[in-house]
């Protein structure tokens, strides 16, 4: 592993034994200091940049700390040199919201239905990925436990990616770590993994978040996948 500037991020959390490696700090300055397709598998959730007058365009959710005080300082998306680094440091990419951005066509299209009941909100989300593969789909709810984060997605649907996209001894990076959702998924099943997000107040969050799943759940392979 490329050793890492450490004079770079803001903070950082590590679990040595599982391979966890969480960063505060811009992804675009972690992923340049990694070798083309150092990773194998990249699972991203970057900001969609949605009009600011869709649902949630007044940035009205309950918690302040969630949601930032406003969806514009979030929810902006990534320029086209992030997606240009992305895909040299990974030899595969699932990248959520692809609907939105500006990449090649795919086979392979994910989508995660999130089983709520109100149609003036989206029923699915699709996921841009670079597999040949028949498009599958997930059915998972978004409405269990607590949120931490505006685009929190479940555990569940990361470990389903997991299972069915990664292989045995495949490095994970998530450049927009959010809940941590990802790295806890990671841990569940034993992946090498490697996460960055920029902001201070959710970083802290997703770490004492992925503190509390450590005590929930034991990860079933160390040092094997």
């Amino acid at each position: 592993m490329p050793k890492i500037n450490q004079t770079l991020p803001m903070s950082s959390f590590h679990h040595d034994a599982a391979r966890i490696h969480l960063y505060q700090m811009d992804c675009m300055a972690y992923m340049a200091q990694f070798p083309d397709g150092y990773f194998d598998l990249a699972i991203v959730d970057p900001p969609y940049g949605l009009p600011k007058t869709a649902t949630h365009g007044r940035g009205k959710l309950k918690s302040r700390l969630i949601n930032k005080d406003n969806i514009s300082r979030w929810d902006v998306q990534p320029p086209a040199a992030y997606f240009e680094e992305l895909f040299r440091v990974s030899k595969q990419q699932i990248i959520w919201g692809g609907n939105y951005f500006n990449l090649r066509p795919t086979r392979c299209v994910i989508a995660w239905d999130k089983c709520q009941p109100w149609p003036n909100f989206s029923q699915v989300e699709l996921g841009w990925t670079s597999f040949n593969k028949p498009a599958p789909l997930f059915k998972c709810s978004n409405r269990k436990g607590k949120k931490i984060h505006p685009t929190q997605k479940p555990i569940e649907l990361y470990e389903w990616q997991l299972n069915k996209f990664a292989r045995a001894g495949d490095k994970i990076l998530d450049t927009h770590l959010g809940s941590a959702s990802s790295a806890i998924a990671a841990y569940k099943l034993g992946f090498e993994f490697h996460g960055t997000e920029l902001d201070e107040d959710y970083f802290n969050s997703s770490v004492e978040r992925f503190k509390q799943a450590m005590m929930l759940y034991e990860p079933s392979v160390w040092g094997v996948k």
